[in-house]
């Protein structure tokens, strides 16, 4: 591995980009790139306000986790409230969902920047994703939305590797996508079929199960964890207690994928395409 390749680098290069841009709005959901992002943008001295978009969509446990950092860096912070589930667009679930998510958010996120008189609008978006299957990259590139650890190459696997180095505990944190998706496309999305997903995940996660989906089809709760895991969901008791628990949720049907947990597991109907 070259020098340049190096997450160590690549972090001198990112704050060296931050330390340029001046100020900036960061969209901040509380994950891990987002996290890191703040902490290089606090490190770089970056005049910033760190935005978090609170929604249906959005686990309560995810806000109460972007609130807490964001303090404890003390970082200035708004919270703004999005409404997907009001542009039939997006709550018929098509696709390109994440697209009308997104451009709704940063159509928001650029008035503030406006506003306040920062330079730019920055997401967590990294090299990773630039691979995948993510509408709402285009509604970033229609507000000019950038994305500072693309440009610097940081893949998933170095912003974890520099969030240990740097101190983070968010570096093992589990991806937490928004819950719409939960939901084959073609299935209207609401909030009670969120709620019901956000309540099936919490129960699974007191259980020991970190990195889980529940896949909504209506009538069946597909479970989605890792392999190593799957012994916990087949415990005897704990089948029951799952298949009794979910069951009083309104599912009629509740299964375990063998192939175990992938992310966009729901796109393979999209040509093979990734999340």
């Amino acid at each position: 591995m070259s020098n340049e390749e190096k997450p160590e680098k690549k972090f001198s290069d990112l704050l060296e980009l931050l330390r340029g841009a001046g100020s900036a709005v960061l969209a901040f959901s509380g994950g891990v790139d987002s996290s890191f992002l703040l902490k290089a943008l606090k490190t770089a001295g970056t005049r910033t306000l760190a935005v978090t978009a609170v929604s249906e969509t959005l686990p309560a446990r995810d806000r109460e986790r972007a609130v807490a950092f964001a303090e404890l860096l003390g970082m200035e912070q708004r919270i703004i409230r999005t409404e997907a589930l009001k542009n039939e667009a997006f709550a018929n679930n098509p696709p390109e969902r994440c697209f009308y998510c997104k451009d709704e958010l940063f159509g928001k996120l650029t008035a503030m920047a406006l506003d306040g008189h920062y330079r730019f609008v920055f997401d967590g978006t990294n090299s990773d994703d630039l691979r995948d299957y993510r509408p709402g990259r285009k509604a970033a590139e229609h507000h000019g939305v950038r994305s500072p650890l693309a440009e610097c190459n940081f893949s998933k696997a170095d912003i974890r590797a520099m969030s240990r180095e740097i101190g983070l505990d968010t570096w093992d944190r589990p991806s937490s996508p928004c819950l719409s998706s939960r939901f084959p496309y073609g299935r209207r999305i609401n909030g009670p079929a969120l709620r019901r997903v956000e309540k099936a995940e919490e129960f699974l996660e007191g259980l020991g199960l970190l990195e889980l989906r529940v896949r909504d089809d209506g009538s069946t709760a597909r479970i989605e964890v890792r392999e190593e895991d799957m012994h916990i969901l087949l415990n005897e008791d704990n089948r029951h207690l799952i298949a009794r628990e979910l069951k009083s949720l309104g599912y009629k049907f509740v299964s375990l994928d063998l192939e175990g947990y992938m992310s966009g597991s729901l796109n393979r109907v999209l040509d093979g395409r990734g999340e």
